[in-house]
């Protein structure tokens, strides 16, 4: 039972009433603490509760061990919210990690289409009801926080980080920032936009990010530069976190990018002037990884300077993630010595309290685990099936468009399957799944494109797989038609800048040798549209675009073979050659190979 002199500990006490009374209470050293944030390796109870640790995170990939199921997580979580708790004040950390495709870090989960595939499906209440899943698989690990949803809007393939955008189309991806409300709950009627909201312990708090422009770097260069007049970068890059905001997102991300010219982790008019006061932002807004050590070269230099301008600039919660005790030092210096304005820590730390007491943290700081059953369950999977089959776009079907080659007969008596992609659960899920980059291989529990097509052809068709078929394979020639799956190999971030975007693997090669003797469907697995070729167009059958579709392969024979139509649509331009780059809807010269919004349904388009 709370005290009448406790107020921060009385959950029926108002949020604002509780933060004051908390933030009134707390020391400097303890401000300061709240407002770091480390990475779980570093992370012990003992530091956290000495250091008064606001939260920690797992950096893309990072587990307590290979292969840990949500139970192994909650185990580690609990163990550092313990430390926590044991603290003077007993203020609670939140645990972030990215959840940008279902909780993708933890073996075992459902994992969901990118969001460039979700874009495709133009379908908000999917993407409410995926985000509802991600934050029930979530909290049954324990972890409080996800960053996401990225509201970037791509307007070039070459970026690295392309698969992350919804959409080229600023509409589109207004109408996936729903995501928010799968996230978080619905606000109710009323709620003052820009106040973080949480509804309950199966919600999570969630991050529109990178903000802003992140999208829009020249030349698609990942933290490059957005080069834009204010005017455009309010019209085109700025909507989604007014719907955000309108959907009480709890976080912001800054970008590591900039805008003409300067990086967003120091821009005081954006972060500050728009974003809290204009925007009317009570949330708190987060640096990006690392990001202090990327201010300045060689990386990690200058660190007090880096402290100084982004904490200054409107930074409440600084993503450390290692070199925190040099971080906390340096704050504690800036702070004493008048260069950081208490002001300034005191608004930071109060944005932060005030996020923790709306996800109900102090009442419930730790893991439910009613919900582990949940995990990766039956319906969960029916719902990331669903999300494939409604990605999915159908460029071409049938040399001659009235005899349509979809749906395939599942009555054939031999069916030729090829390429690397149509069995690698790895590149079928891509980037951030397991591993930060991801990686090749079973990585977790789910259905390749071949194990599907198996599953529907049964025993009476005989079903020959070879990632690069020989010459010898295609003697007999008695297939009825081939199934060739190409694509990339899985990246983030600037490991996946590409100026060249041609197909990797030899897929044209690939496809080339298959279509020239088999009717052949071409599935492409790829975060973004990559160069194709008039001839390999003209050579095969029909062109599938499957983006980056998950664990549930199912979805992809879903429409393969007529259980359901084609329903997706280009989210982006699929331009002709990388010379015409950047081309989206809105460019000067608009001659795409395939624009915006196209895609066929399967049936006599």
């Amino acid at each position: 039972m709370a005290t009448m002199d406790c107020i921060y500990k009385d959950p029926n006490a108002p949020i604002e009433a509780r933060v004051k009374d908390l933030l009134s209470r707390m020391t400097l050293q303890e401000k300061i603490g709240q407002m770091t944030q480390i990475e779980r390796s570093v992370a012990t109870p003992d530091a956290i509760k000495n250091r008064f640790i606001g939260s920690v995170v797992s950096g893309g990939g990072s587990r307590p061990f290979e292969n840990a199921v949500s139970a192994d997580w909650a185990d580690m979580i609990d163990g550092f919210q313990k430390g926590a708790l044991e603290s003077r004040l007993g203020i609670p950390i939140f645990y972030g990690l990215d959840a940008v495709h279902g909780n993708n870090n933890v073996y075992g989960t459902t994992i969901f289409p990118h969001n460039i595939g979700l874009g495709a499906t133009r379908d908000a209440d999917l993407v409410r009801r995926i985000a509802e899943v991600t934050a029930l698989e979530v909290r049954a690990c324990g972890a409080h926080y996800t960053f996401a949803p990225c509201v970037a809007i791509g307007r070039d393939p070459r970026w690295g980080r392309y698969y992350e955008s919804y959409s080229e189309d600023t509409e589109v991806v207004r109408k996936m920032s729903c995501l928010v409300t799968g996230l978080q709950g619905q606000p109710p009627a009323g709620h003052p936009i820009g106040y973080p909201f949480l509804a309950g312990r199966k919600n999570v708090m969630a991050c529109a990010k990178h903000f802003v422009g992140d999208g829009g770097t020249n030349k698609g260069i990942n933290e490059g530069n957005t080069i834009l007049a204010y005017e455009d970068l309010e019209r085109i890059h700025l909507p989604p976190y007014l719907d955000c905001l309108s959907q009480g997102v709890c976080t912001v991300m800054a970008s590591y990018s900039s805008w003409n010219g300067k990086r967003l982790h120091v821009h005081h008019y954006l972060l500050t002037e728009v974003l809290k006061e204009k925007l009317g932002f009570k949330g708190l807004v987060i640096s990006d990884w690392e990001a202090l050590d990327r201010l300045y070269s060689p990386h990690g230099s200058n660190y007090r300077e880096s402290i100084l301008a982004t904490v200054n600039a409107g930074i409440d919660m600084v993503m450390v993630p290692f070199r925190y005790d040099l971080f906390w030092d340096e704050l504690l210096s800036l702070v004493e010595s008048g260069e950081i304005p208490m002001d300034r820590i005191n608004d930071a730390v109060e944005r932060i309290l005030r996020v923790k007491f709306v996800a109900g943290l102090f009442e419930y700081p730790l893991t439910d685990r009613s919900l582990l059953d949940v995990v990766g369950c039956k319906e969960h999977r029916e719902l990331a099936r669903e999300a494939v089959r409604k990605s999915l776009v159908l460029l071409k079907n049938g040399k001659d468009p009235k005899k349509p080659f979809l749906p395939l007969d599942r009555k054939a008596k031999k069916v030729l399957v090829a390429g690397v992609h149509a069995d690698d659960l790895g590149y079928q899920c891509g980037g951030w799944t397991a591993t930060w980059t991801g990686t090749s291989g079973r990585i977790t529990i789910g259905t390749t494109i071949l194990d599907a097509i198996r599953e529907v052809l049964g025993s009476n068709t005989e079903v020959i797989y070879e990632k690069n078929p020989s010459p010898e394979t295609f003697t007999s020639e008695d297939f009825s038609y081939a199934i060739v799956a190409v694509g990339e190999s899985p990246y983030v971030e600037s490991g996946g800048d590409d100026p060249v975007l041609k197909i990797p693997f030899s897929g044209d090669e690939l496809i080339s040798i298959v279509a020239d003797r088999v009717p052949t469907v071409v599935i492409l697995i790829s975060g973004r549209p990559m160069i194709l070729e008039p001839s390999i167009l003209e050579k095969v059958e029909a062109f599938v675009a499957a983006w980056l579709p998950g664990t549930e392969g199912r979805g992809i024979t879903d429409v393969l073979f007529g259980d359901y139509s084609f329903e997706g649509r280009l989210p982006v331009t699929w331009f002709k050659t990388v010379d015409h780059l950047p081309m989206h809807i809105e460019a000067n010269s608009y001659d795409p190979l395939f624009p915006l919004g196209y895609g066929l349904t399967g049936k006599n388009d």
